[in-house]
């Protein structure tokens, strides 16, 4: 009878120290506005972020990916999403157009993906909470060799193309149906806008989809119950890894269990759009369709199930 339970103790204690050598890892930021922000409603709110950061990517590696090379300053959004997780039903995955106009809290209307470039997440979250009046309770950002790197430690995920996808600013040249991508293929899969027709709007529905899918992948028994494929995966995307300084090991592994569910029991949707080429002196911008986003973010609030097309 001892000896089981030694055992048991033993894959226990690896799966900590896994879990614990790549959360050591990740970076911890100031993220979360500290005056003027709404009251917390029903649920929570996790902002997730895609930036274009090159951190610890060698001149090889950026070359590799496509990502214009590894010593470009500064960072900008690539993909803005809000995760609601219900304390009563089903979670809501939902899509920010990084192009959306809104009002930038102490300067003008500007993009969405101005805030950050402004002020980083402390900017970017007090934004969004102007915007939608959804209280923002943590924060994760991951850059392009984080994610690249999960990718190919999970060996890669299948997606189905409905049509071909040839984008030279992506990098890709994927071919229609069923294939497993890598690391770079994903990567220029999520960030492509130009070869699809839709535009942004078009690539938001793609990355739902694939970080559901990537998610499924990553929380899988085959990943999570194995001490050295665990320590592999998480040191994988602990580079390029942020979180907000309060959020701890326990709340990541929620953020992607839910991210993983979102796929069967939850819902996935984007802001509705009145214009997806609303004229600006900053360029054509995303103009939220205001009584529509407005119902959706009071449904996220009161915890509802909200009514709008994926």
């Amino acid at each position: 009878m001892i000896i089981p339970l030694v055992i048991i103790a033993l894959w226990m204690g690896s799966l900590l120290w896994a879990a614990n050598s790549a959360w050591n890892n990740v970076q911890k930021l100031d993220a979360l506005p500290t005056a003027d922000r709404p009251a917390a409603g029903k649920g929570k709110n996790y902002v997730l972020v895609g930036s274009d950061s090159r951190a610890g990517l060698s001149s090889e590696e950026a070359k590799r990916l496509g990502t214009g090379g590894s010593t470009i300053e500064g960072k900008r959004t690539d993909s803005i999403m809000v995760l609601h997780m219900s304390d009563s039903g089903a979670d809501t995955l939902l899509s920010i157009p990084r192009d959306s106009w809104v009002e930038v809290p102490g300067h003008r209307n500007n993009k969405i993906n101005a805030s950050y470039a402004l002020g980083g997440p402390q900017l970017l979250i007090a934004t969004l909470e102007k915007a939608t009046n959804l209280r923002i309770d943590g924060y994760m950002e991951i850059g392009f060799g984080g994610f690249a790197n999960v990718v190919d430690a999970v060996g890669g995920v299948r997606m189905c193309l409905d049509k071909p996808m040839n984008d030279e600013k992506a990098h890709i040249d994927l071919p229609a149906g069923c294939q497993n991508l890598d690391g770079k293929n994903a990567l220029g899969y999520v960030r492509a806008r130009y070869s699809d027709p839709l535009g942004d709007l078009g690539r938001v529905k793609r990355q739902r989809e694939f970080l559901s899918a990537l998610m499924s992948k990553v929380a899988s028994p085959g990943n999570l119950l194995v001490p050295w494929k665990l320590k592999g995966v998480g040191e994988s995307g602990a580079q390029g890894l942020a979180v907000d300084k309060d959020m701890g090991p326990i709340t990541a592994v929620k953020l992607a269990w839910a991210l993983k569910s979102v796929t069967s029991s939850g819902q996935s949707v984007q802001v509705p759009v009145a214009n997806s080429a609303y004229p600006t002196y900053a360029g054509e911008a995303v103009l939220w369709d205001e009584a529509k986003s407005k119902d959706l973010f009071d449904a996220l609030r009161n915890d509802t199930s909200p009514n709008v097309a994926p």
